[in-house]
């Protein structure tokens, strides 16, 4: 079950750092526009803002591969980092986008989960 937990807390160390791709270097370009569903316009007004958000998420997934890297001595940096994507998704979804709950809050959510059930 721990190595069940590990892999969910990856995939979602992962997500995030496909998120910061997205936002860092997609967030204007044709994939991302769709993705977001953007005109170019907005894209670009909305760059710098973008770019931030997803340098977040990248701490959120260096968060949760620091977890990791420490094996069960990482237990509490995982779960810590797991409810921040918690947090961050849940907003997100009241914010943004209900989507966002179902993209970041969920697997998290599911990872915190199966990490203390573990």
């Amino acid at each position: 079950m721990k190595t069940i937990a590990d892999i969910a807390v990856a995939a979602v160390a992962l997500l995030h750092v496909y998120f910061l791709v997205l936002e860092m270097f997609l967030w204007d370009k044709p994939f991302g526009l769709r993705t977001f569903g953007m005109t170019a316009a907005k894209a670009e007004v909305t760059k710098s803002l973008a770019m931030n958000q997803g340098l977040y998420n990248g701490f959120l997934a260096a968060g949760l591969a620091w977890g990791l890297a420490l094996g069960p001595a990482g237990l509490a940096i995982k779960g810590f980092f797991l409810a921040c994507v918690i947090v961050a998704g849940v907003f997100g979804a009241v914010t943004a986008s209900r989507k966002i709950l179902w993209v970041q809050a969920v697997p998290a959510a599911v990872a915190l989960g199966l990490l203390y059930f573990a």
